[in-house]
């Protein structure tokens, strides 16, 4: 019969310090978010733009009005289910168990 040899297990931890995070994909993430606030911000000020438009008598057309309160409406909602999904994923990673 052969004898078995033992086996060495190689422990590696979760807190790995020789891997190090890439800048460069967290700056692409945060520059995402600034470009989608950004859009909805532009999207807010066109929407009150129109309005206001609406209210001098310069645009006669309501749909435009509406369908620019619509784009902004639909823009923030957006950012806001993002944020609590973020938020909602932040809060799961700190009740993680180490």
């Amino acid at each position: 019969m052969s004898t078995i040899s033992t086996i060495s297990p190689q422990i590696v931890s979760p807190f790995d310090t020789t891997r190090t995070v890439h800048d460069s994909t967290s700056k692409k993430f945060a520059e995402q978010i600034n470009e989608m606030l950004d859009n909805v911000n532009d999207l807010q000020l066109d929407a009150g733009q129109v309005a206001e438009q609406f209210a001098k008598g310069e645009i006669e057309d309501v749909h435009d009005v509406m369908i620019a309160a619509e784009k902004a409406s639909v823009g923030l909602e957006l950012v806001l289910e993002v944020r609590n999904k973020l938020v909602e994923a932040y809060r799961e990673i700190m009740r993680t168990q180490v």
